[in-house]
């Protein structure tokens, strides 16, 4: 079976000795239950799974009972050993963190070495109970959408059906039944996040509203926005304080995000002008309507595709440490920027796609320190070669 390289940052921390809570969070169905197994079988240790992810509401005291279980294996023979307690989807608990850190406190004062791994679809939600109770307790391994390179190990993709099929290792395998693919997406992927994960989850005074705007988001991938822009082409008499806060969830959840606009050192007000981008390109493809092929022979669409699946790798893979923007100015305009402490790193992307805006590499230099100017697609870096490598490598 396919491991992914988190594997062997999982699996070596649990290895350590105990110190901290692992927390694996990331959107749906991006191998986070997957990995957590692995990494219990590669341990060789007494190990209990549970998820809170089904029908039948759970509280507080289901926490206590799994935990039970995960201290059993840990004191088997009446001995101190090893253990792995992993509970998934645990953010559906309401209040759950308070639970989770009166156990973990015990079991530090007794020193019982059972090591405990979170799982949650919904970061947002589950870094809100993390920063609110467990604050120096836990240690964050992100999940991201699958990168071109592990799908391309796992799959044997090329370029181009990575281009169209987006990041789900679930949907790989009826890729081949365009049906069945665009039904897997919409339903499993789509309705359930949107549903289960931030309608249920939280509150949300339109909901109709936060659909209307993932599908923006989808059709306007790559492209830049302001909210107003956004509430005209929504037709709704929301404001764009909702607007930005949906903007959020729906990013916490791993579907879309606006990246802001770069300011160097300057104070911007946040939001103005976000570009939306698609965290994985299956999101616009599921829509589109479009097959493989006739979305290859829309130059304009595949151009999207591009730009959306190059700022979704940067989106998705760079460390915390990093940040991703957008720049514009003057009808000149930078695709991607990427900052790292006082490096700077812009990043034209040449897909193809009609732009009203001019590549403003050379205006934004002029007015930024720019560490290095990059070139993706014609006449610059390969596509192929720009996917593989990873993000962080470019700010080098």
């Amino acid at each position: 079976m396919f491991k992914r390289p988190l594997y062997k940052i999982a699996l070596k921390r649990l290895s350590e000795k105990r110190q901290f809570m692992q927390v694996l969070a990331g959107p749906r169905q991006t191998g986070k239950t997957t990995l957590a197994r692995q990494v219990m079988a590669g341990l060789g240790i007494p190990a209990h799974y549970a998820t809170a992810d089904e029908p039948a509401v759970k509280g507080l005291s289901w926490i206590e009972q799994q935990w039970e279980a995960g201290r059993a294996g840990a004191g088997i023979d009446k001995k101190k050993h090893p253990a792995v307690l992993v509970l998934d989807e645990i953010q559906k608990i309401s209040g759950w963190s308070e639970t989770v850190k009166r156990l973990w406190d015990e079991d530090s004062h007794s020193r019982l070495p059972l090591h405990v791994v979170v799982l949650g679809s919904s970061q947002l939600l589950l870094q809100q109970g993390l920063t609110e109770s467990l604050a120096g307790r836990f240690e964050v391994v992100p999940v991201p959408h699958w990168s071109f390179v592990e799908i391309r190990e796992a799959f044997g993709w090329n370029i181009d059906q990575y281009i169209y099929y987006g990041g789900y290792p679930g949907a790989a395998g009826v890729i081949t039944e365009p049906e069945r693919w665009q039904s897997y997406v919409m339903d499993s992927l789509i309705e359930t996040t949107v549903s289960r994960d931030i309608l249920q989850m939280t509150r949300v005074d339109k909901p109709a509203l936060l659909r209307r705007l993932f599908e923006l988001a989808c059709t306007y991938s790559g492209q830049a926005l302001s909210y107003q822009k956004m509430l005209g082409q929504l037709q709704d008499a929301g404001n764009t304080t909702t607007l930005a806060h949906y903007l959020d969830l729906l990013s916490g959840a791993g579907l879309v995000t606006g990246l802001q606009k770069y300011a160097g050192a300057r104070v911007r007000q946040r939001g103005s002008s976000p570009k939306l981008l698609a965290l994985n390109t299956a999101l616009m493809t599921a829509q589109s309507h479009y097959t493989f092929k006739e979305a290859q022979q829309d130059h304009e669409h595949w151009g999207r595709l591009v730009e959306s699946a190059i700022g979704a790798t940067l989106a998705n893979d760079l460390l915390r440490r990093s940040e991703l923007f957008y720049w514009a100015g003057k009808n000149r305009e930078v695709d991607f920027v990427l900052r790292r402490g006082k490096k700077l790193v812009a990043i034209e992307v040449k897909s193809g796609r009609k732009k009203q805006d001019l590549p403003g590499i050379e205006a934004f230099s002029t007015e930024f320190p720019v560490t290095k100017k990059l070139l993706v697609g014609t006449g610059g870096i390969r596509l192929e070669d720009f996917l593989l490598t990873p993000p962080e490598a470019w700010l080098e």
